[in-house]
């Protein structure tokens, strides 16, 4: 849980203290890249972490990941520019992808099935509680320390993390292999190649070029000619990163599209739910940060208590009521009154968290029951690696989908000299002095019509995971009796 607190953090406790850092550093025009290159690292990164910790064995992947991590967070600590901070944020992600994977991963190996909701939900309850302390700390450490020590508190979190598991983690004895493991370093390199250019083209694309430009085309092309080269590499290894069972296997090939199909859904609350609680129902960052953050508090809960539901009607169907509320509670958020009251869009989160917990964990916990130990970490790196590129595809989907939602509104306003895209139209509505009331009220519903459509296509992508659970997935997860 300590390992997993260095990543579930990283994000929300840098975020708030972006303006002290662009203040010192400056590099406004490239700080999303703070961001961006983290999760690239992350996201690239899983699947091999996932090979590793199978043939390696999990605690030497975690230390190593832990170790790269806290690495990164001293050099980021010591930036000199925005550039330098950038590159070594990546290092960062480069640790964080076997943070994240491998921290899952033991999760399923130390406990037997009947056990692993319990500790999967505290797992869990570590992200809830970063997405509430995080932002509070780095906003502290900003205002009253200096934003370097967001990354210099990462040390003792780390320490004792890593002198934990070197301690206590004793890993089941196995077998030793007859030949010497052959590490597949070709498919590595055409994995994390192929998964660096589509990510760069989906964040990049629309925000620092257009889409139809020629570096997002160039990109798309890159990232699809390496997808080939990845395929026909993998084919040929003797030991694969991404064997080729992981897709023709109809249970991990179901749960990996319906969790990508999550990641994408994932991205109408997270992204767009605060610039709609703060352009259209007015509230400041910490009454959107709390709309927000009651999803995180009933996910646990119902991730918790799903054991009582699936140990009787099976993974499957337990998921699929789970993504069948989803659905539902998404489709009503287009519903809500204009302009409401906060506790409307906060009771739609606190729903949807429960929905959503009683579907992702079934999941993951049903998944990793149908491998072996030796098959576990490349399975579980699969899953994740598909959800991470889920909530990419839909950060770059949802935000064409809103912006061309308000171009369409605002090339018909009836008053002239209106913003012209989301980031512009928010930083208009918290400046209210530069507009008249009417403008006010035409741009806050314009920002209610576009983040309704963002939640339709979320409801699509509901909907495309319960297709796949219903005519994928085999009706019983065929589940490996453990000893």
């Amino acid at each position: 849980m300590l390992g997993m607190a260095l990543a579930a953090l990283d994000g929300t406790i840098v975020s708030t203290a972006v303006p002290q850092i662009v203040g010192d550093l400056g590099g406004f025009a490239v700080f999303s890249w703070l961001f961006s290159g983290y999760l690239l690292a992350v996201t690239v990164t899983l699947p091999v972490y996932g090979k590793l910790s199978d043939t390696f064995g999990r605690k030497p992947v975690l230390i190593a990941g832990i170790a790269l991590f806290l690495i990164g967070s001293v050099l980021c600590a010591a930036a000199w520019n925005m550039a330098a901070l950038i590159a070594f944020r990546v290092v960062q992600g480069l640790g964080g992808g076997a943070i994240q994977g491998t921290v899952q991963t033991i999760a399923a190996d130390l406990y037997p099935l009947k056990e692993r909701p319990r500790i999967q939900a505290r797992l869990s309850t570590v992200w809830a509680l970063s997405a509430v302390a995080g932002p509070a700390i780095g906003g502290l450490l900003a205002a009253y320390a200096d934003w370097r020590w967001i990354f210099l508190i990462n040390l003792p979190v780390g320490a004792v993390a890593m002198w934990l598991i070197a301690r206590h983690l004793q890993e089941p004895a196995r077998t030793a292999p007859v030949t010497r493991p052959r590490i597949d370093w070709a498919g590595a390199l055409t994995v994390f190649a192929c998964g660096g250019l589509l990510l760069t083209a989906l964040v990049q694309g629309g925000v620092a070029w257009p889409w139809l430009s020629a570096p997002s085309l160039g990109l798309l092309a890159a990232s699809a000619v390496f997808a080939a080269l990845t395929v026909v590499v993998e084919r040929r290894a003797a030991d694969p990163i991404i064997p080729g069972w992981v897709w023709r296997r109809r249970t991990i090939a179901a749960v990996n599209l319906a969790l990508g199909a999550l990641g994408l859904l994932m991205v109408a609350p997270t992204v767009f739910l605060p610039t709609y609680a703060q352009a259209v129902l007015g509230l400041g960052p910490i009454g959107a940060g709390f709309v927000l953050s009651v999803m995180t508090l009933s996910w646990p809960i119902s991730a918790a208590l799903s054991q009582h539901v699936y140990t009787r009607i099976g993974f499957r169907n337990t998921a699929v009521i789970g993504i069948s509320l989803a659905a539902a509670i998404l489709l009503a958020f287009p519903f809500l009154p204009y302009p409401g009251s906060p506790w409307q869009p906060a009771l739609v989160m606190l729903l949807l968290g429960g929905a959503l917990g009683l579907f992702q964990l079934p999941l993951i916990v049903g998944v990793q029951s149908t491998v072996g130990w030796s098959e576990r970490g490349t399975t579980t790196a699969s899953v994740l690696f598909c959800r991470q590129v889920g909530q990419s595809v839909g950060a770059a989907l949802f935000g064409a989908i809103a912006n061309a939602t308000l171009a369409a509104r605002l090339s018909g306003a009836p008053m002239p000299g209106l913003p012209a895209d989301l980031d512009e139209v928010s930083h208009a509505l918290e400046h209210p002095g530069t507009l008249t009331a009417e403008a006010t009220d035409y741009l806050r519903r314009a920002v209610d019509t576009a983040v309704d459509h963002v939640y339709l296509g979320a409801a699509i992508a509901a909907g495309l995971s319960l297709l796949a659970l219903l005519f994928i997935a085999p009706r019983r997860f065929p589940v490996i009796t453990e000893d």
